[in-house]
């Protein structure tokens, strides 16, 4: 089921009634019902991978529960290996199967053989990443004592397949999460009311940005051949906004609907393309990924204790295993690698951390420094972009080369000042609100301020949007 589906706008506000006003009465009984309305939500994909939805929840509350009561470290590292080899590779298998094969056969005719291969025609399970690193990182936290495990199933399964972050985050951890799940919820008007703006945001960033940049992107690198360098240039540009729209669109759903339960979920996004360095970009995108990444990798390889070349090495795994977490293609890989190119000059002259407070803070306008720093950490980001949209790293190649010709500063044409106009309007909106929690968190105006632009903000997204029911981009992740 997609958030930006008719199907959806009636799904929720059932749940949602039924949720504050037959189920209120205990939070087990909320609990149940969020539970039966994320196998619903996640059996409109497609029913049959709901059981290895539930295979996975089950086979992690038994482990978390089997690591608890073993009798000695052997013991407990047993079950938490079983855990992350089946998860991962039930994820390889779903997901890396075709392309480790075909990497193989690519590999075996390099040196003169001729490999025959068996490819399958596997359909990927939506969200399975998302929710294969929540149960992940469950289980590591029980083998490292930071939380008890769950012994109450609905309250657990709730945890891994709530239906807000189920198919594409952000990743959650068990301990913000689980606390929230074991204890009664009361209806906060305010904290509801500020969840729909965030949904209504969200909804403008997928249906409106998104979506109206997908067509001119799709059009732009299916012909990159035969475009101009201006509109290659500007095709980059548009997809940077596309997943950004598409992306951070989905987490503020995600966010604001369950706020609407009463629920907190992690920030995903803060406002990334006003960055001014690539340090900055990867604390503001993605975050709940990032964070994982940093916590149950970079860490246990070493983290930054080991010197400049423990903190290179680490610094480039996670990289390409963050791109690798992303698909089964070479293009990923090499978009992780040149982001991890890109953060080494920060990692050497220590100043991966110098820009932790939000640009201009406090100011209006930034400081010519910092709009020239958000500039370049977004052309060096739009570069990166390229191979993460690009079917192939010789396309990208080839991409990138066009647009290096002398005619990079042609204009594009057409131009399309419409979306450009729409991209416009949501940077302003979010650079006034870049100290805030989500882009649309007004509540400093006036009520009737606030009124006219939502009213404003409405318009525009049924005026604008595309309604095709457009899926997410992250679901194929």
């Amino acid at each position: 089921m997609l958030f930006n589906s008719i199907g959806f706008l009636i799904f929720l506000p059932i749940v949602f009634c039924l949720y504050w006003f037959i189920f209120n009465k205990k939070f087990q009984h909320q609990n149940r019902l969020l539970l039966l309305a994320s196998f619903y939500f996640y059996a409109c994909w497609d029913w049959r991978f709901l059981f290895l939805l539930i295979f996975s929840i089950g086979l992690d509350y038994l482990s978390g529960i089997k690591i608890e009561n073993s009798r000695n470290n052997r013991e407990a590292r047993f079950w938490l290996t079983l855990s992350i080899v089946i998860n991962l590779g039930f994820l390889g298998f779903f997901k890396y199967y075709n392309f480790f094969v075909e990497s193989f056969a690519e590999l075996m005719g390099g040196f003169g053989f001729k490999a025959n291969i068996w490819l399958l025609n596997i359909i990927l399970p939506v969200g399975i990443s998302f929710y294969t690193f929540h149960g992940l990182s469950y289980v590591i936290d029980v083998y490292k004592k930071r939380i008890r495990a769950e012994r109450n199933f609905t309250d657990y399964a709730v945890f891994v397949s709530y239906f807000p972050l189920l198919v594409a985050g952000p990743i959650e951890r068990a301990t913000h999460l689980l606390p929230q799940i074991q204890r009664k919820r009361v209806f906060n008007y305010e904290q509801a009311a500020d969840g729909m703006r965030q949904i209504l945001w969200g909804f403008f960033k997928k249906m409106v940005i998104a979506d109206n940049c997908a067509p001119l992107v799709n059009q732009i690198f299916d012909n990159y051949q035969t475009e101009s360098p201006g509109n290659l240039a500007i095709g980059s540009i548009l997809f940077a906004f596309q997943i950004y729209g598409d992306f951070s669109g989905y987490s503020d759903i995600a966010l604001g609907v369950s706020r609407l339960f009463g629920i907190e979920l992690l920030k995903n996004f803060a406002f990334p393309y006003f960055s001014r360095d690539i340090a900055e970009f990867w604390r503001r995108w993605h975050i709940s990924l990032s964070s994982w990444f940093r916590d149950y990798l970079y860490i246990p390889l070493g983290g930054s204790k080991g010197g400049l070349p423990m903190k290179i090495r680490n610094t480039f795994i996670i990289f390409l295993v963050s791109g690798f977490w992303h698909g089964a293609n070479w293009t990923f890989i090499v978009w992780g690698g040149l982001n991890a190119l890109y953060f080494m000059p920060l990692l050497i002259m220590n100043k991966n951390r110098q820009n932790i407070e939000v640009a201009g803070q406090g100011k209006l306008f930034p400081t010519f420094k910092e709009f020239f720093q958000i500039l370049i950490t977004f052309f060096v980001t739009c570069i990166a972009w390229i191979f993460f949209r690009a079917e192939s790293v010789t396309q990208a190649y080839e991409y990138i080369k066009r647009i290096c010709t002398n005619g990079i500063f042609s204009v594009p044409n057409p131009l399309p000042v419409k979306v450009l106009g729409l991209i416009g309007f949501m940077l302003v909106i979010e650079w006034i609100n870049r100290e805030r929690f989500h882009g649309l968190e007004i509540k400093r105006f006036n009520p009737w301020i606030r009124r006219v632009f939502y009213i404003t903000i409405i318009y525009i997204i049924l005026r604008y949007a595309n309604f095709g029911n457009n899926e997410f981009i992250y679901f194929q992740f």
